[in-house]
């Protein structure tokens, strides 16, 4: 069985009505998990000032009482932005509050322009996975020695890509989940068996690691519905922005999910058969309920 989850680019337009209606959404059509990304300025606006973008941190902890059964995490947090005995401390922290539901992702860090803009030193890409591998024994000790101790201990650690070199043997040895950020099955198949491979090597039994794979959707029950979400999808990333909603269509058909509840239905089973365990859905359309209702009430039971 797959499971669906919910993750937001919440540097796009995230205020605190839309985070808690769309926690409760999720939580009340049974998604799996709901996570946002981890950003402090929008990445796809020409300006990125027009654009709400709520602290990450502060809104999983809101999310963690509004919430009962979802687990919710980021998506992840660059190391960069906080020490990484202190990201320890915040997600012990949100984790108790939410009775051991959080899944802690993690990165190395990416974007220079927010980095520059908040002033927060923006390495090589050397030092920044540096930073990135010798933070987490910090954070795993951290869990052991302060308290209160999170509810999990220690807390699942979600990581992504596909770096042969460093990524993946660090996941192996560390993560409770692995993620692929883009719909490509030949992609997600080699890297997912070079993993296995990885954790061969150090003793570790492949299957402890959750397979997951992070990808956009547009979904309508009829061609017009599609056509009218991908015109708003449209307005929200400017690589489509100079195309017609059926372009969109046309143009995202086999990168993301794309149809009706049933073609995506299917799509997602035959990512199931693949070895995928968790699709992650990108939710770009922050005030459309629609669309969640539609892959809680006609998705999500056709794969399960």
């Amino acid at each position: 069985m797959t499971q669906l989850g919910i993750m937001l680019e919440g540097q796009e337009g995230l205020n605190w009505e839309r985070w808690r209606r769309i926690c409760s959404d999720a939580e009340r059509l049974g998604f799996a998990s709901l996570r946002r990304s981890d950003h402090l300025i929008s990445l796809m606006g020409p300006n990125t000032d027009d654009r709400d973008c709520i602290e990450c941190w502060t809104s999983l902890g809101l999310a963690a009482e509004w919430t009962k059964r979802i687990e919710i995490g980021p998506m992840v947090s660059p190391m960069t932005f906080r020490l990484p005995a202190v990201l320890a401390k915040i997600a012990a922290s949100v984790d108790g509050l939410s009775g051991g539901r959080v899944i802690l992702g993690v990165g190395a860090g990416w974007n220079e322009n927010e980095h520059r803009i908040f002033g927060i030193p923006f390495l090589t890409q050397k030092q920044r996975f540096d930073l990135f591998e010798q933070g987490i024994p910090t954070m795993l000790e951290i869990w052991k020695t302060t308290n209160p101790k999170p509810a999990r201990n220690p807390i699942p650690l979600l990581m992504g890509g596909r770096g042969a070199k460093r990524t993946l043997p660090l996941a192996a040895k560390y993560a409770a989940e692995w993620n692929l950020s883009h719909l490509d099955a030949d992609a997600f198949r080699e890297r997912s068996e070079f993993l296995d491979g990885c954790c061969r090597d150090i003793g570790r039994d492949p299957s402890t690691i959750k397979r997951s794979l992070m990808t956009s959707f547009i979904i309508g029950r009829t061609r017009d519905e599609q056509l009218e979400r991908a015109a708003q999808v449209r307005e929200i990333i400017p690589s489509l922005g100079s195309m017609s909603p059926e372009d969109v269509l046309l143009n995202r058909k086999d990168a993301w999910l794309v149809g009706t509840p049933d073609e995506i239905a299917e799509r997602i089973r035959e990512l199931s058969r693949l070895g995928v365990q968790l699709v992650m859905l990108q939710h770009f359309l922050l005030d459309d309920s629609d669309a969640l209702e539609l892959l809680g009430k006609e998705v999500l039971p056709a794969v399960a």
